[in-house]
């Protein structure tokens, strides 16, 4: 945006599109403002702005924006509580000679965006948690036109497809705050639409969306051919050597990471040190948080979009091998691949169901918690081969 656009919306007292911040003392109330201004509850289709350094008249609270302000700002993007994930720049910008931090939000192309459980909304000049009905309105003006794929319709199933007892029991009880979960008094249908699952509006047929199958689906593989893991324990070093073990896991999210677990948790050997004193070391060959962190990462962000390949897990006796069908994906390239604060989201509300279930904790930082957990395990560093259609990640056995 530019300087006057700025200074027009500082000097508007009035508008739903700004809110000003002396300081960054209340970083939760920052966040409720970037829910409320990706919500776009007016549907105005332009991006709301948050001041940090400006009193509530537009004057200039002489804050000092440093960058570890604007790194700070930066976070509230991706550490899991806002979600889906809502498109914000930060930037330091010298407004009537003051220094700000100026926070562009966009609108989401799919709302209700929640920030701990709960949609925040501008009504004026002021926030406030959206009512069933401005949630429910929130649902029905997703841009189709634009949608990721993940919540594109799949017109050949139906509702009947979708395990609803899975959704009352575990997924809404995750998503929802308690109190929005205690006061719910919509329709299930009205449910699964607000949180994605199925298309929106109250006009039949409404249909699951990729991600309601994804999570939920009592069939994944009848509508989605490549969603499942293929496990293969090979007792050498090479693709020809002796199997030892292969499964195929497969099933809605939840039921899927769990198999993965347990099956990743029966192979992993552990040495045992009574050597260091009364307490026992225990060291596996490979660290579970970083197998957890790449496999995740990997049903995160793979493409279930022309390819019915499915996820790879190669376990040798020197290394495992887990291949990922979906190449580099937005700003992530092939040359920045892994470093860290680069990051972006083919499918950004499954990306919001795993940190839903409590599978991810924060976003963005998957590989570096995987390669810090190798590191202290003594195992050797995380390696990557990126391709155009895939993503190898090659984990070492520790010596």
């Amino acid at each position: 945006m530019t300087d006057q656009e700025l200074l027009d919306l500082l000097a508007d007292l009035e508008s739903d599109r700004v809110e000003r911040k002396a300081s960054f003392s209340d970083p939760e109330r920052v966040s409720q403002a970037i829910c409320a201004f990706a919500n776009d509850m007016p549907n105005h289709q332009l991006p709301g702005v948050v001041f940090i350094g400006a009193n509530d008249d537009g004057t200039c609270a002489g804050l000092q924006i440093s960058d570890q302000l604007l790194l700070n700002l930066a976070h509230l993007r991706s550490d899991g509580r806002i979600v889906p994930i809502p498109s914000i720049t930060v930037q330091k910008r010298l407004l009537n000679g003051c220094e700000m931090a100026v926070i562009v939000v966009r609108p989401s192309f799919a709302p209700p965006v929640r920030f701990h459980g709960r949609v925040w909304i501008r009504v004026g000049p002021r926030r406030a948690v959206a009512s069933a009905d401005e949630e429910r309105r929130l649902t029905e003006k997703r841009r189709a036109g634009d949608l990721p794929f993940d919540i594109t319709a799949v017109r050949s199933a139906s509702l009947n497809d979708l395990d609803l007892d899975l959704f009352s029991k575990i997924y809404l009880p995750a998503a929802l705050a308690p109190d929005v979960l205690a006061r719910n008094n919509r329709t299930v249908e009205q449910q699964l639409s607000a949180l994605r699952f199925a298309t929106p509006g109250s006009t039949p047929p409404q249909a699951p969306t990729v991600l309601g199958i994804l999570v939920v689906g009592k069939d994944v593989l009848g509508y989605i051919a490549g969603a499942y893991i293929q496990f293969c324990r090979i007792e050498g070093t090479e693709l020809t050597d002796p199997i030892k073990d292969q499964k195929e896991i497969s099933g809605p999210l939840p039921e899927l990471l769990n198999e993965l677990d347990n099956v990743l948790q029966a192979h992993t050997s552990v040495a045992l040190d009574i050597t260091a004193g009364p307490i026992e070391v225990q060291s596996p060959d490979y660290p579970p948080v970083a197998l957890q962190q790449i496999s995740r990462n990997a049903v995160m962000h793979r493409n279930y979009d022309g390819t019915n390949a499915p996820i790879r897990i190669t376990w040798f006796s020197d290394r495992i091998e887990i291949q990922n069908p979906g190449g580099p994906f937005g700003q992530v390239t092939r040359a920045n691949f892994g470093n860290p604060g680069i990051t972006d989201y083919r499918n950004p509300h499954l990306a919001e169901a795993l940190k839903n279930l409590g599978y991810v904790q924060r976003f963005g930082v998957g590989i570096a918690l995987a390669k810090q957990a190798l590191k202290t395990n003594g195992n050797p560093d995380l390696e990557y081969d990126v391709q155009d259609a895939h993503v190898l990640a090659v984990l070492r056995r520790r010596p």
